[in-house]
């Protein structure tokens, strides 16, 4: 194989790969809005300032927001957060967790 062959696959690798990250990210923002989590979280102006997640894309690894997600209580345990009313456990389908993970993952300061 020439270096223009290696190169041009490694560019279509690299698009397909934004391409689906962006697809998660978009399931996810539908994700965030379907299940109504901005009555209790806010994401830039929108929502509830009570519980922001700006940043919460540098402060947490994908397998803590996935955890978040699906075992608040024991995250906000294990975390010792203080901010009441707690956070349910959700019980959404796996690729809609993973969509809303990505699109966590994308909220970064």
């Amino acid at each position: 194989m020439t270096k223009a062959m290696v190169m041009a696959m490694a560019v279509c690798v690299g698009l397909a790969a934004n391409a689906a990250a962006q697809d998660a990210k978009a399931k996810g923002e539908k994700v965030y809005a379907d299940a109504k989590c901005s009555l209790c979280h806010s994401i830039g102006d929108k929502g509830n300032k009570k519980g922001p997640l700006d940043g919460v894309g540098s402060k947490y690894s994908a397998d803590e927001l996935r955890q978040w997600v699906v075992d608040a209580k024991g995250m906000t345990a294990k975390t010792k957060a203080t901010r009441k009313p707690d956070m349910k456990n959700y019980t959404l389908p796996k690729d809609d967790v993973d969509a809303l993970v990505a699109y966590m993952q994308t909220l970064k300061k």
